[in-house]
């Protein structure tokens, strides 16, 4: 279900499941489970699951067509845009809802052999800034660190009770050990309740924080100086640039107090190398959100703290088969979209930037997007500028939505395909931490309902490259091949439902091979950005909302909190779920709320330059957010925040969206 990859055993009788309950021997969860592992089978039986292909009509509806007509159409439709456009003026977009490795690469398979570089997904969105601002400096990121053994664990932007709650465990432990605990957020999360330092900096200025302390360790010696000199390059550019950043210039610009700045400091000196420093999405929405994280990133690698098991850990991955074509069929050349303007996330990554295919889907490309296959995504829900987004599919030729239900983006589609659940799929996952590999079990079968591999089978054999390109029989074929490198056979696998570990762990890796970094060191000066016209060291960029202050808008907007029993767009539809979570809300600090003359639950108007969006107000505990601050949750289907935040403000690296500090003004209706 989600990328924390829990081991969950499902109980059937008389060939229907009957429950889901937690597996025991997995480390991931050890014989525990959040209450969305549940929700499994109110997904798989819900009344309102799509079974059927379905056909827009004329009028707007939709009519049940068989999947034999269904996939025919959709093929001659792709077809008839790549014959009169090009075959680059289709894409494909992967959602996080159908998973990551073998999911997502039949996705970029499908592209690259159709003969497309449009390869978008979730990550454009999520995910990839955090990733670029830790590869830029040491050539990787491992986003889950084991903080059993840490001696301070730091946590900016994040809420692991509700987004990672195995890790709560590892947070017990460590704290029982004597580990500190700090925690940076504009919101005062459930974690941060059992912090030594529960710290609320302004929204956009972590960069500064992170400096600060860069700052404090230089001055006082307290930063692993064998290991920089040996292993690093550009730390005289870093000493050199931190000295401005005093405790007291920190508190100006972040509104953390000096002294706070400093203990956090101690504390880091007092556990170095056993610094455990954990950053979240809550990062990465901001214009200058990778040099933040990289400036954090530096700020691991100066404890030391590099590849060891609590710290900035250096995975190391499966010896196996890709799917993906980038060797044998490079598509650089066909201009993927957003490679121009941000050519990092394309370079590295190897995606294409969702926020600029909506400009290229209304006429206002290099060229055409007139086509579209979409599987386990909602970015009617989760992308910024809602408005846009619809009008831009709106206005595509073909529309194809792979899901299990009638989402706000599938409504725009011109057909509609029933996706498999988790539990009607068998798929090779890895898990970096444990350097452990699993295989998923399918123990749900719904007749005309087929698994990912499936549906971009048959419509590559309808396109012509079926017997090149997609030639396995099956899911089990394919995760034979994947497998064949490893050693590992998929019998052991599946009589290892806990999974299997594919490698021993390795610390310090850096001592006896170079890092995958260009120079083979850790970075803190980037040649690679320097040559793209790109700050070479991280710099602290003021935030939009600083450096465009605006009185018609006084209030900074954060969004993409999750709630505790969804997962991004997905459980709204449980009706246990939603009576624990009824309705979105806006947050609100007390004493802005007095000013605008407004009560709890009073109904009021978020308005941005983007758009705008009626909801109810909450007043929080005036602890609980920053005073100048509002909050709404993440990817609620009724009440889309993104008809308010923004798509035109961008990181310059990883081209990411500004979504946790948009300039609003509350109104009450």
């Amino acid at each position: 279900m989600c990328d924390t990859r829990c081991s969950i055993d499902v109980h059937r009788q008389d060939g229907a499941m009957t429950d889901i309950t937690p597996a025991e021997g997995n480390p991931v969860n050890q014989g525990r489970m959040c209450p969305r592992g549940k929700a499994g089978l109110d997904m798989f039986y819900h009344p309102d699951r799509i079974l059927t292909p379905l056909k827009r009509q004329a009028n707007g509806g939709f009519i049940e067509i068989t999947r034999d007509q269904a996939l025919d159409e959709i093929a001659e439709k792709l077809m008839r845009i790549k014959d009169r456009f090009g075959a680059r003026s289709v894409g494909m977009w992967k959602g996080e809802g159908v998973g990551f490795l073998q999911q997502e690469e039949y996705v970029r398979r499908f592209a690259h052999a159709f003969g497309t570089p449009n390869y978008f997904s979730n990550d454009s969105a999520c995910f990839n800034s955090r990733y670029l601002g830790h590869y830029l400096v040491a050539g990787f990121w491992n986003p889950f660190p084991d903080y059993t053994t840490a001696g301070v664990i730091f946590l900016f932007g994040t809420n692991p009770p509700v987004c990672h709650p195995p890790f709560m465990a590892e947070f017990a432990d460590a704290r029982a050990s004597g580990a500190n605990l700090v925690v940076v957020d504009p919101r005062m999360n459930p974690i941060a309740c059992y912090a030594d330092i529960f710290a609320q900096p302004i929204p956009g200025t972590d960069g500064a924080l992170a400096w600060g302390l860069i700052h404090q360790l230089i001055r006082t010696g307290g930063y692993d100086q064998a290991f920089v000199a040996r292993y690093c390059i550009g730390m005289e550019k870093i000493a050199a640039y931190a000295e401005s950043f005093t405790p007291q210039v920190v508190e100006t610009l972040t509104g953390v107090y000096a002294d706070v700045v400093i203990q956090m400091a101690e504390l880091i000196n007092k556990h170095r190398p056993k610094v455990s420093l954990y950053v979240g999405a809550g990062l990465e929405h901001h214009e200058n959100g990778v040099n933040n994280i990289r400036a954090l990133a530096i700020l691991s690698c100066l404890c030391g703290a590099l590849d060891i098991a609590c710290g900035f850990g250096w995975p190391e991955t499966l010896d196996r088969h890709s799917l993906t074509l980038y060797d044998e069929l490079p598509l650089e050349k066909e201009k993927p979209i957003g490679a121009d303007l941000f050519p990092v996330l394309y370079d590295i990554r190897k995606e294409c930037h969702t926020m600029t295919a909506m400009d290229y889907m209304l006429g206002r490309g290099q060229y055409p997007l007139k086509g579209l296959v979409i599987t386990a995504a909602n970015p009617a829900v989760t992308n910024p500028n809602t408005r846009k987004v619809e009008e831009a599919f709106s206005s595509l030729d073909l529309l194809v939505v792979n899901d299990l239900f009638m989402t706000r983006t599938a409504r725009l589609a011109h057909y509609i395909l029933p996706a498999a659940s988790y539990l009607e799929r068998s798929e090779i996952h890895i898990n970096h931490k444990y350097q452990r590999v699993y295989l998923t079990t399918r123990v749900a079968e719904i007749p005309g309902v087929y698994d990912e591999y499936r549906l971009w089978k048959d419509l590559a054999w309808r396109l012509g490259f079926g017997e090149r390109y997609f030639s396995w029989e099956d899911e089990t074929a394919v995760n034979r091949f994947i497998l064949e490198p490893s050693g590992i056979s998929l019998e052991a696998l599946q009589a290892h439902p806990e999974g299997i570990q594919y490698k021993p762990h390795r610390y310090q890796k850096y001592r006896f091979q170079p890092l995958p970094t260009p120079s083979g060191k850790v970075e803190f000066a980037s040649s690679y950005l320097k040559n793209l016209g790109l700050t070479e060291i991280p710099e602290y960029v003021p935030p939009y909302h600083l450096s465009h202050k605006n009185r018609d808008y006084p209030l900074l907007l954060t969004s993409g909190a999750r709630m505790t029993l969804f997962y991004h767009s997905r459980h709204q539809n449980i009706e246990r779920f939603r009576k624990v979570h009824s309705k979105a809300e806006v947050e609100i600090h007390p004493d802005d709320a007095a000013e605008l003359g407004i009560s709890n639950a009073d109904l009021v108007r978020i308005v941005s330059k983007t758009g705008s969006l009626v909801i109810e107000a909450r007043i929080v505990h005036k602890s609980e957010l920053r005073r100048g601050v509002v909050e709404v949750y993440h990817a609620w289907e009724d009440w889309r925040i993104n008809f308010v935040t923004f798509d035109h403000i961008n990181d310059p690296i990883s081209g990411f969206p500004l979504l946790k500090a948009v300039p609003v003004r509350i109104e009450k209706i």
